[in-house]
């Protein structure tokens, strides 16, 4: 029988030095990367049936990275991501679906060999190729996730018990959705953000001309992220790794402007009523 030959990639100097001395000793053929460059080319030059990768080589994210990588070249080998953030939830999530397994570290030895045997003993089918970018999933998406924010924003009391009209609760949604997608497109966002900032600010406006609250504001806008959060999360497996965590943490970044220019509107139409031009003091 052949000798398993694993790719295992990870910065950390000791773990570098120590852990693939420790998998040889079980029987193993180790490669060891302790870059993302340097990993890239041992996948596109040799051929291996497991990988390790830490999670955050270099930079956060790095791993998926490598991942991908691996998964285009030779989609039948095992893949094992290394994290050290277990309360990182959503990541998990990313990790789970797009890799065979995880650990988080410090991994234990007899765990780790635990989880390779049996992963290459019963190796799940190979997945279709993941080549799509979150602003795809959103674009594909803006009926579902307007429909979802939807039914949130009229299961919420507070929400449901302003009198205004189904349209009227969604009627920015689907242009918020895809100027989010523009901006996470955009190499050159500076035109992009100045669009998604005035929309922004006409939410705000509009929400307190409908009776909206400040706080309201903020349920309303935390319904729509949920929806566009979930509708990721079910397509995960389509989704580019390379690309997801630059993508996620800009989309995070999008929805906290749209709320911050949302509220300065609103306080500034509040402000204009009570105070209008003239009566300032």
């Amino acid at each position: 029988m052949n000798q398993v030959r694993i790719l295992f990639v990870d910065d950390e100097p000791n773990l570098l030095l120590t852990m693939p001395v420790i998998l040889r000793q079980h029987g193993y053929d180790v490669t060891a990367a302790g870059t993302v460059n340097e990993a890239l080319t041992q996948i596109t030059s040799a051929q291996f049936d497991v990988l390790i990768s830490d999670l955050n080589i270099g930079h956060p994210g790095d791993g998926f990275t490598v991942v991908s990588a691996m998964r285009r070249t030779q989609p039948t080998c095992v893949t094992l991501i290394l994290t050290g953030y277990p309360g990182f939830d959503s990541a998990l999530e990313a990790i789970r679906s797009q890799v065979d397994d995880y650990l988080i570290k410090p991994a234990a030895v007899p765990t780790l060999i635990d989880l390779i045997e049996q992963k290459l003993k019963s190796p799940k089918p190979s997945a279709a190729a993941a080549t799509k970018r979150i602003s795809q999933v959103l674009r594909e998406n803006v009926f579902e996730i307007t429909q979802r924010a939807l039914t949130e924003m009229k299961s919420d009391p507070a929400l449901r018990a302003i009198p205004i009209t189904d349209e009227q609760r969604i009627e920015h949604t689907a242009r918020t959705i895809e100027e989010l997608a523009t901006m996470l497109e955009s190499a050159v966002p500076e035109q992009a953000a100045r669009n998604f900032i005035q929309d922004a600010a006409m939410l705000g406006v509009r929400r307190y001309q409908q009776g909206y609250t400040i706080p309201l504001l903020a349920i309303h806008v935390r319904l729509l992220e949920q929806a566009i959060y979930d509708v990721i999360h079910e397509h995960m497996r389509s989704l580019n790794l390379s690309y997801f965590m630059f993508d996620l943490k800009r989309l995070n970044h999008l929805l906290g402007v749209q709320l911050e220019h949302a509220q300065i509107a609103y306080l500034k139409a509040e402000q204009r009523i009570d105070h209008p031009t003239g009566q300032q003091h």
